[in-house]
């Protein structure tokens, strides 16, 4: 069930709906990154660097020294902002991703699931608290993969527990809200938790991955809209009580 969702979901990344979204979120991404390096740099360039400059001259009487403090604090500025804002690539996209998963989703399900009753977008409200969710959940992995590689042994295992916990919890229900209330999301994600989980460290894998975990959050989306469709899928041949479709919220 994970393998072929995990290949659909490979598929779905070239879609034309996923496509449009990742244009338009990596657009805003990089808006916004331009926007933060400005704001940051202006603001150490017009406040940080005078004041460098005037502490050494006032305090300590070396003004021969302040040209090249300035220039060498400018230098590790420069190369600290850059780090940051690297690392902010990811958290960024998820955020702003989070907010068109909605519409992904929706292209999804008309392409691979034409006969199936359509699902329902969340309110706006709650799909933003949402993409916020989802951007905590990329700033944790990523806190994750710096302070643990630190520690030998337990490194990529902590990892890729943590993260495939967290982004199957969050990226199921994501795909299983479309279709019921939250009390049914969370009761298939209570009964396929080993299932869900183990799709969950498919996706922490992807987010390892540098330059390509910038899709993580289409990725996971693609794989659990596909992944809950194969357990309603499951559960409707049993004939269990979750299979039928609850009534939308």
């Amino acid at each position: 069930m994970i393998y072929s969702s995990l290949v659909l979901a490979l598929q779905s990344l070239l879609h034309p709906g996923m496509r449009a979204t990742f244009w338009k979120s990596l657009g805003l991404t990089i808006l916004a990154l331009i926007g933060a390096w400005f704001a940051i740099s202006s603001g150490f360039t017009e406040l940080a660097i005078p004041w460098v400059s005037d502490f050494f001259q006032l305090d300590y009487q070396l003004p021969q020294w302040t040209g090249w403090i300035s220039f060498f604090a400018l230098m590790a500025a420069g190369f600290g902002l850059a780090a940051v804002l690297a690392f902010l690539i990811g958290p960024v996209s998820a955020l702003i991703a989070g907010i068109f998963l909605d519409d992904a989703a929706e292209a999804l399900e008309e392409t691979y699931y034409p006969d199936d009753p359509p699902g329902k977008a969340m309110p706006i409200a709650e799909g933003i608290w949402l993409a916020i969710k989802f951007t905590g959940i990329v700033i944790l992995g990523n806190l994750f993969a710096l302070v643990l590689l630190l520690v030998p042994g337990i490194n990529l295992i902590a990892f890729f527990v943590v993260n495939g916990y967290l982004l199957g919890r969050e990226f199921f229900e994501f795909a299983a809200r479309r279709f019921g209330p939250q009390d049914y999301a969370r009761m298939m994600r209570s009964k396929h938790g080993v299932t869900i989980f183990g799709a969950g460290l498919v996706i922490a894998g992807f987010m390892a991955i540098p330059i390509l975990n910038i899709l993580t959050p289409l990725f996971g989306a693609a794989l659990m809209v596909h992944l809950h469709k194969a357990i309603a899928e499951r559960e409707t041949r049993r004939g269990s009580p979750v299979s039928s479709r609850p009534q939308s919220a």
